[in-house]
């Protein structure tokens, strides 16, 4: 007769499932915000060490080159302009995705800068569209 009783205690009761998938539920509301939060955070410090990274590269193509093209595509610096007569010296970037901020959307030269005297390397944030605040925020380098 102990043999059957254990047989039928091994598996769990409906409240205990009931009870672990309630912990499980709880855990859940409280641990997946803090880390989308964290997603956030991190795509915008990526955004800015990319931007950086732009930055610099803008200003290798400035000593080439002499002066920055009339765009706000940052184009230049995986292909060659026409009309420079043979000063450049690129490619700049090793691919078209270094152009690309982490939400997918391409990084925009603004001359004169905003913020710095020649020019801005600027992410408009996860929306895309210029202000914003958190997430949708503009990132501008350097």
């Amino acid at each position: 007769m102990s043999k059957d009783k254990n047989r039928r205690r091994r598996g769990f009761t409906i409240i205990e499932v009931i009870v672990i998938i309630t912990i499980m539920g709880i855990i859940a509301a409280v641990v997946v915000p803090r880390l989308f939060g964290r997603i956030g955070q991190s795509r915008q410090a990526r955004a800015l060490a990319d931007a950086s990274t732009i930055a610099g590269q803008v200003e290798a193509f400035m000593i080439d080159v002499g002066k920055l093209p009339d765009t706000t595509s940052l184009d230049f610096l995986r292909r060659e302009p026409s009309g420079l007569g043979g000063t450049w010296r690129g490619p700049y970037l090793r691919n078209d995705e270094a152009l690309l901020d982490p939400w997918g959307n391409p990084y925009v030269l603004r001359v004169p800068g905003e913020k710095n005297t020649d020019f801005d390397i600027v992410s408009f944030g996860a929306d895309g569209q210029p202000g914003g605040e958190g997430e949708d925020a503009d990132i501008v380098a350097p």
